[in-house]
């Protein structure tokens, strides 16, 4: 793969370039490096679709007992990947060990990249005047082509072998790398139809990564109801207690040695991998902002769950989305962070309606999964008490985010003013801090209207009225006045 370049003259130029002129000489390298890298790809799932084509062809011969040189799939040579180093050879390489998985990890490719493969499926059996049982598949909603389903790849690898397709089953369990690492989704079989006439498909991350090389992130949809949130802020932009952030370091220092303690210590016998934390404590105090902090400290995404697009009138719909998210986040390097959680995770009632019973069994769904997540899962709440009891017995730490005392908010407004502010007279700002109880938010709320009152009269600082004014819209939202 090649590298990023940027080209530069031999002589410089008569006037210097301008912004743009550098960005897009940055941007055309880019470009140049990414072309590279489907050039790289293509050239490799090139070969491997060749070699498909040719396995597909045998084993229709095989199956219609057509004259033929050789006598199984398997003596079809697969193409070499030692020396290939596309992110698709690369994961081969690293997760599978046998030509039957790769030639399924092909199956789900195709539909994607060259669907016409698959146009041999539509033959159709003379004396019945229908597709083939054996050849599985199922048709698109808009795509033309045919889509594989597990009996497609059962009759592709192992033909009517019982005993193989037995085995092969086990490709499409939890367990092995195409289900643990999420990279073939499986869609169930509707109720009462054959394990295997459920369908395959490749999942968009791989797919992105297999064939541009660029590892797309996933972004909110219905499916998937959650947002990636980072922060340009650093850890020294936070102000917190001593007592808040030894609790927070506790939950680095347990990513960081989680596999460590688990495996070489031996306590995946009593642990479990995951941990769950509660952030509780006034709005505005940090809660979110640490979460971001911890994951990109960490190398972590944080998703931060949308619960309204979680939660359903519909019995059983959240129980449903639930499963899809932790599904889809269960081999992942995320951080889950549950904002507002309260709607979710509220207390149990102990009526005895309807409504009260499938509150409690999603409340009870939802602690069953919270409990097998591998990952990291944080809530965040205003009041501990909102949460269930169950919850928090799970919980390996419960964080209060306090509002910060006069000399926390002092580091606040001058870390948020960044210089832009000016007293008037001696230690207006130490008095601002020292009187007003405000959190974080509702600071950051005040040097924003600062900002703009600032701007609107010409001036390039804040001023000390500008704040009193600021913080007196703040109290109000309150019920408060100066």
């Amino acid at each position: 793969m090649s590298k990023l370049q940027v080209v530069t003259q031999a002589e410089p130029p008569e006037k210097p370039l301008s912004n743009d002129s550098g960005r897009e000489t940055i941007f055309a390298g880019a470009d140049e490096a990414m072309d590279s890298l489907c050039e790289v790809n293509a050239a490799c799932l090139e070969r491997e679709i060749v070699w498909f084509s040719k396995v597909l062809d045998l084993r229709i011969k095989l199956y219609f007992k057509q004259d033929t040189e050789l006598e199984a799939i398997g003596q079809i040579p697969a193409p070499d990947l030692s020396q290939d180093s596309s992110p698709y050879a690369l994961w081969v390489k690293q997760h599978l060990s046998l030509n039957e998985e790769r030639l399924l990890l092909v199956m789900a490719l195709i539909p994607h990249i060259r669907p016409q493969v698959f146009d041999t499926f539509f033959i159709r059996n003379s004396h019945f005047e229908r597709p083939y049982t054996e050849f599985g598949g199922k048709p698109g909603a808009v795509h033309q082509g045919f889509l594989p389903t597990c009996e497609t790849a059962a009759f592709v690898l192992v033909g009517e072998s019982l005993v193989d397709r037995f085995r092969i089953a086990a490709y499409f369990e939890g367990k092995h790398p195409f289900i643990a690492h999420n990279v073939i989704k499986l869609t169930p079989p509707n109720a009462g139809e054959p394990f295997f006439s459920g369908s395959f498909s490749l999942e968009a991350e791989f797919l992105n990564e297999f064939t541009t090389g660029v590892s797309q992130k996933p972004d909110y949809t219905s499916q998937f109801p959650a947002k990636l949130i980072t922060s340009p802020l650093a850890w020294e932009d936070l102000v917190l207690s001593a007592e808040v952030m030894d609790e927070i370091d506790k939950i680095k220092a347990w990513i960081i040695h989680c596999d460590h303690l688990l495996l070489d210590w031996g306590l995946a016998k009593s642990l479990k991998p995951g941990y769950r934390s509660l952030f509780y404590g006034p709005p505005g105090t940090g809660k979110t902002l640490t979460a971001t902090l911890i994951g990109a400290e960490l190398g972590l995404d944080v998703y931060r769950i949308d619960l309204s697009a979680m939660v359903s009138k519909y019995i059983g719909e959240t129980e449903k989305n639930l499963a899809n998210l932790f599904d889809q986040a269960q081999s992942k390097r995320w951080i889950l962070f549950f904002d507002e959680a309260d709607a979710l995770f509220g207390t149990r009632s102990q009526g005895g309606g309807a409504n009260e019973r499938h509150s409690n069994q999603q409340i009870a769904y939802l602690l069953q999964r919270i409990e097998d997540f591998p990952g990291i899962i944080i809530l965040a709440s205003n009041l501990r008490a909102n949460i269930d009891d169950a919850f928090s017995r799970r919980f390996q730490s419960l964080i209060y985010f306090p509002m910060p005392d006069a000399q926390q908010r002092h580091r606040l407004w001058l870390n948020m003013l960044n210089g832009h502010y000016q007293d008037d007279k001696p230690n207006q700002l130490q008095s601002i801090a020292e009187k007003y109880p405000l959190s974080g938010g509702a600071i950051a709320n005040v040097v924003r209207y600062g900002a703009i009152c600032a701007v609107q009269t010409g001036h390039k600082i804040i001023g000390f009225q500008d704040l009193i004014s600021g913080i007196a819209k703040e109290l109000r939202k309150e019920g408060k006045t100066l």
